[in-house]
């Protein structure tokens, strides 16, 4: 007898400036049943941003408290802010066969593959390198010291590409939720006793 595959963990990563951002908010319009993990930071909130939406905002020292008690799946530390994944909202959904989506960068997707084997990892590619620095210095959210980190970064991560399990190319935005939507899948209605 065929049993339906456990929910699996989904992590979404692809370079800073790629639509990661863009493309999940069309998968949560196409997908509600999806739950997306919101990380920890302790990057500054920016004007758009709501706390506990796009990110938990967290002191340094609340962050190295997560770390310190095992509560983060991954995190990282990129252009001087901590970033993370709260383990345990994760797995909780995973036990409900709800299927969760992870946004997070290269790094924490290798400690994700580390943890939890079993994970599908999506890399959300650009059309072009070309067309991801018109993306990086249009949307005018960084200083030029930081958008060319972020370019730098960029190549390193689009090198990474082969790591993936998949790669979904964000080159029309509904077409990229909708392949991504059909990745994820649908929740498990399973009763666990």
């Amino acid at each position: 007898m065929d049993h339906a595959a456990p929910t699996r963990l989904t992590v979404l990563s692809g370079p800073s400036g790629v639509g990661k951002d863009a493309v999940i908010e069309v998968v949560r319009k196409q997908a509600p049943w999806i739950w997306l993990s919101v990380s920890v930071t302790t990057r500054r909130k920016r004007d758009y941003e709501v706390n506990d939406k796009h990110y938990h905002f967290a002191t340094r020292k609340e962050f190295e408290r997560l770390i310190d008690g095992g509560q983060l799946l991954e995190w990282a530390e990129f252009a001087g802010n901590l970033y993370g994944t709260p383990r345990g909202a994760v797995e909780a959904r995973l036990q409900q066969g709800i299927p969760v989506l992870l946004k997070i960068d290269l790094q924490g997707a290798r400690q994700v593959r580390e943890a939890m084997p079993e994970a599908q990892l999506v890399f959300l590619a650009p059309p072009s390198r070309e067309e991801l620095h018109r993306r990086l210095v249009g949307r005018g959210t960084e200083d030029a010291d930081t958008i060319r980190r972020r370019l730098e970064h960029a190549d390193d991560e689009l090198a990474a590409e082969k790591e993936f399990d998949v790669t979904v190319v964000n080159d029309y935005l509904e077409r990229a939720a909708s392949e991504l939507v059909g990745l994820l899948g649908s929740p498990v209605l399973a009763s666990r006793t």
